[in-house]
């Protein structure tokens, strides 16, 4: 009646293992690092990157821990952080030999300090939060007016196009924020304008007035088509954030959209505000240039001559110069997207160019004009410029859409895509609000949130195990047990765990021992109606097992909606109650029985339990029936 079979014990020796296997890093603690990342999306971080690290710390002297190579860093970690600021000293003179184009980002990073066995059985410590780990938190205004602005100017630019290829004459096209006024000769004219909106302008809304012999038409952006711009530009600069601070090697920024029109952005681990500002405010922009091919050119690209008047000299991938003329053709303010992909003819990575019909009309012009030319694409970073690449112009290029490619790696030319959306933004930002928390109160509040975690188990095992002895026991192990399970399930997700999410852990403690007093409770009525013990506590769980499942399904579904409809610490809170809950119903009802009967199954003639007391009614009065 109350045996398990062979296999669910397996289960529980398997999530007893499981849960110590992935806890265990939490107990390492951190150790100081160094982390090399690209400053450029042009600059790969391979095999090659790693022997350079090595050579250069092996060359000054220093030891260090191991070094590991990650898919867009390298990471080596030290015993000291006075090992750690040498190293990293050693490592930007080796690899950045000219400051003033660093092709490399050196930053001193914190790294788990767990065995090299744990980490290949990819067993990792959870995150820690802004409030626990300490770092620098802003608050980013996005300017969603001007984002609107620029998407009317883009679509006046379309309409200006699509009025000159329908032959529609028109008295001149002005815009005024987010309206498009046309002026129009004739009601004809008027008629013909508005078929062309209705049919290719499907963001925009019209009204037209007749003023005097002429006719007013005034567009402007449609309320869902002015949400959908808004939405798209959050969404693309929380995306261009998300790529610049991976430089830091940030362990779990929060990025996250707050409101309609702002973004947070924490940093656990950062104190260096000037070099986070400088990190979210960059952008790459794009311009595109004609080659000089003289033979000044050529002189200066071989290093055997000054650089020709109206020209400058600029470094492709590969490292050569390629001397360009001064007068740029397009800049990125005529991108409207960039989106990464293949050539069709090579199936080579690219990036695919879509540009307004502004850019599209000039780049038509100047493709037309300069057939067998070289025309230069730069990427500017920080006001350094390279060349990405400058092919010959085989035909006339138009429809807007245009393609860079040749040696590009998939990796590349998806950073390549979005350096050039990001130097496209849709929606400037701005620092409205920003904050430094010291280490020292992290420490603290990790301190004071594991006590609170500890004294509260503490307290609820000692009362357990007086209040229901043996059972009672059983209970404070299987409360273990949900807390060790608890972190390993928030390690193996990697989630960031904050001080919301530690005041749900020890609320999880609470919520996890009930399941076990009602267990407990309903094992003493089953002995109260004259049960024997064997049948109370099997009745006492099937029984309790329905009550069990109500409630926290209730209180899930509570977690959820926290879940879906918070944000930043609510969902922190959410995150760790709901894994809370599924882990204490398999702790409290399967754990906790598979120790009863492990402890009680094989007793044939068991006459009692260590339950505590159980009162018995007899007769008219109570009487006490000691275990």
């Amino acid at each position: 009646m109350n045996r398990y079979p062979v296999w669910k014990y397996a289960i529980m020796v398997i999530a007893l293992l499981v849960g110590m296997l992935y806890t265990l890093p939490n107990f390492f603690g951190e150790a100081p690092a160094v982390q090399v990342s690209a400053a450029k999306a042009t600059v790969r971080i391979d095999s090659t990157t790693q022997g350079r690290v090595v050579q250069a710390l092996k060359g000054a002297g220093i030891e260090s821990d191991f070094i590991t190579l990650e898919p867009n860093a390298v990471r080596a970690r030290f015993d000291s952080t006075d090992t750690q600021i040498k190293a990293k000293d050693a490592i930007q003179k080796a690899l950045i030999p000219d400051p003033a184009e660093p092709g490399y980002v050196v930053a001193l990073n914190l790294v788990s300090r767990s065995p090299a066995w744990l980490s290949a059985l990819h067993a990792a410590p959870m995150y820690l939060g802004l409030d626990l780990r300490g770092g620098v938190h802003f608050l980013l205004q996005v300017d969603m007016q001007a984002a609107l602005s620029k998407k009317a100017e883009s679509l006046a630019g379309d309409l200006h196009s699509a009025l000159r290829e329908k032959n529609i004459r028109h008295d001149g096209i002005s815009r005024n924020r987010q309206s498009i006024k046309v002026r129009l000769r004739d009601s004809q004219m008027l008629d013909a304008t508005r078929r062309l909106l209705q049919d290719q302008f499907a963001d925009l809304q019209f009204v037209d007035v007749a003023e005097g012999i002429e006719y007013k038409l005034t567009a402007t952006i449609k309320p869902e088509a002015a949400r959908r711009v808004q939405e798209m530009a959050l969404k693309q600069n929380i995306t261009t954030l998300h790529n610049r601070i991976n430089e830091l090697g940030v362990a779990e920024p929060v990025i996250q959209q707050q409101g309609l029109d702002r973004i947070v952005v924490q940093l656990p681990g950062i104190q260096d505000v000037g070099r986070a500002k400088d990190l979210i405010g960059r952008t790459a922009t794009l311009e595109v240039r004609m080659v000089d091919e003289g033979a000044e050119a050529r002189a200066a690209e071989a290093g055997t001559g000054p650089v020709p008047f109206g020209t400058e000299r600029y470094l492709d991938r590969n490292q050569q110069a390629v001397i360009v003329k001064k007068q740029v053709i397009l800049t990125g303010e005529n991108l409207t997207d960039a989106q990464p992909g293949f050539d069709n003819q090579t199936q080579e990575a690219a990036v695919h160019l879509t540009l307004d019909a502004k850019g599209a009309r000039i780049f038509r012009d100047v493709t037309r004009e300069s057939v067998g030319k070289r025309m230069a694409i730069l990427l500017f970073e920080k006001g350094k410029g390279e060349v990405v690449t400058a092919p010959v112009i085989r035909s006339e290029i138009s429809g807007g859409r245009v393609q860079i490619s040749g040696r590009m790696s998939t990796v590349e030319a998806n950073d390549t895509a979005l350096l050039l959306r990001a130097g496209s933004l849709a929606a400037p930002m701005e620092i409205i609000e920003e904050r430094t928390i010291g280490p020292s109160l992290g420490a603290d509040n990790i301190e004071k949130g594991f006590k609170s975690v500890q004294y509260g188990f503490l307290v609820i095992v000692a009362f357990m195990s007086l209040y229901y002895m043996l059972f009672g026991l059983i209970s404070g192990l299987a409360l273990a047990l949900n807390l060790l399970l608890l972190v390993a399930v928030l390690s193996m997700l990697q989630a960031t765990l904050t001080l919301p999410g530690m005041a749900a852990m020890a609320l999880a403690l609470g919520m996890a021992i009930d399941a076990n007093v009602l267990i407990n409770e309903r094992v003493r009525e089953e002995l109260r109606a004259g049960a024997s013990p064997q049948a109370a506590i099997h009745a006492g769980y099937d029984r309790a097992w329905a009550t069990i499942l109500d409630s926290n399904i209730t209180t899930l579904i509570a977690g959820v909606a926290l879940l879906a409809f918070g944000s930043g610490p609510v969902r922190g809170f959410a995150v760790v109650h709901c894994i809370g809950i599924l882990t204490s119903m398999f702790s409290a009802v399967f754990f906790s029985r598979g120790l009863v009967n492990l402890w009680y199954g094989g007793k044939k003639k068991l006459k009692s339990v260590s339950i505590g007391t159980v009162w018995r009614p007899v007769g008219d009065t109570l009487a006490v029936k000691p275990d």
